[in-house]
């Protein structure tokens, strides 16, 4: 038999039990030297009568009795599994995560990319209950981690995800866009929603028609600008040669484009979060949380069939509660009345 006790630590109570047993001799043991103490032998028998004892004694032994079933009880015993369909109640998010060559800038500590990962590891935290996916995007967009409720392979694909994980090229936020909605698929309904972490530089200029379509399908873009929109350099991470990346000779500003994010959320029915070059504990995508998705519709998520294993504390909690009536039922105060009750019927009778 798989035994398995869900709450184990329980079991290091199960020493109060014959304590209780000791504590409780002990009590009746004193009371038997007090009753010997004060009357005399020959008179203990009819003030004192051996049902009363007996009672007692038998009071006793329920309570401990009671006590260990109790917290066996308590210890939660499973034995046995049976089949069950899991459901879950959540939403469907795609994080579109930019990962191109601008997203490198030192404007954020300690770049925009590893900033928007940080905030993307607490964000996860805020979306136990969601199925999640992961698609960086550059040039193209590629998918990452698909749509689950696995929050730590979501955290591993958060963490090692770079440059390597989409084609290099101009930034194409509508390629992110069409792909998120092509993860999607057919199904349409208000509990999906988009979160774009990006500087905002759409070098193709194909995000708003993007973002147009989702919102047509009740989808919303919610965009999250991160970097200065004074602009800065960009970091040559291939060319040893170069501190900058350069285009023609001169080293490539990179700005945070506020316009063209806030279109793409409006154009969506979505929402813009300019986190800019906030510090981290100053602003997080907690915020986008609890301003905007909580207001994404939820559904139940039907799950695959999962083996749980079954309860059976009832098994030991009803003896506990019968053991317990029955100490109620000898109390002393019942007993008095009884004895009481046979006095005046004696007494009828007599008369």
């Amino acid at each position: 038999m798989d035994l398995h006790f869900e709450n184990a630590w329980t079991l290091f109570l199960l020493w109060l039990v014959p304590l209780a047993a000791l504590v409780w001799r002990g009590i009746l043991r004193r009371r038997q030297e007090a009753i010997a103490r004060f009357i005399a032998p020959d008179l203990q028998g009819k003030l004192v009568p051996d049902v009363a004892r007996r009672a007692r004694l038998w009071q006793a032994r329920l309570m401990t009795a009671a006590l260990m079933f109790l917290l066996l009880a308590a210890a939660r015993p499973q034995w046995g599994h049976r089949e069950e369909t899991a459901f879950r109640r959540g939403r469907d998010l795609l994080i579109l995560l930019d990962v191109s060559r601008s997203m490198l800038a030192t404007d954020v500590h300690p770049n925009r990319l590893q900033r928007a990962k940080m905030d993307l590891f607490d964000l996860v935290k805020d979306l136990r209950d969601d199925r999640i996916g992961l698609v960086a995007f550059w040039h193209g967009a590629g998918l990452i981690c698909p749509l689950t409720t696995d929050s730590a392979f979501l955290r591993q694909s958060i963490d090692g995800v770079g440059l390597h994980s989409a084609p290099r090229g101009e930034t194409h936020i509508g390629a992110a866009i069409r792909k998120a909605l092509e993860i999607f698929g057919e199904e349409t309904g208000n509990h999906q929603a988009i979160i774009m972490i990006t500087d905002g530089e759409d070098l193709r200029g194909e995000g708003l028609e993007a973002a147009r379509e989702a919102g047509r399908r009740n989808i919303p873009v919610f965009t999250v600008g991160i970097g200065s929109p004074r602009g800065t350099k960009i970091p040559d991470a291939d060319d040893a040669r170069r501190s900058y990346v350069q285009y023609k000779g001169e080293d490539v500003v990179t700005r945070l484009d506020n316009e063209s994010l806030l279109a793409i959320a409006q154009a969506s029915g979505g929402a813009y979060i300019p986190i800019g070059t906030a510090d981290t504990s100053a602003m997080t995508l907690g915020d986008l949380y609890k301003r905007h998705l909580r207001n994404v519709a939820e559904r139940d998520f039907v799950e695959t069939l999962q083996s749980r294993r079954i309860e059976r504390f009832q098994w030991f909690l009803l003896p506990a509660l019968l053991c317990l009536l029955a100490v109620a039922g000898l109390s002393p105060g019942r007993l008095a009345t009884s004895d009481k009750g046979r006095l005046r019927r004696k007494i009828r009778a007599n008369d």
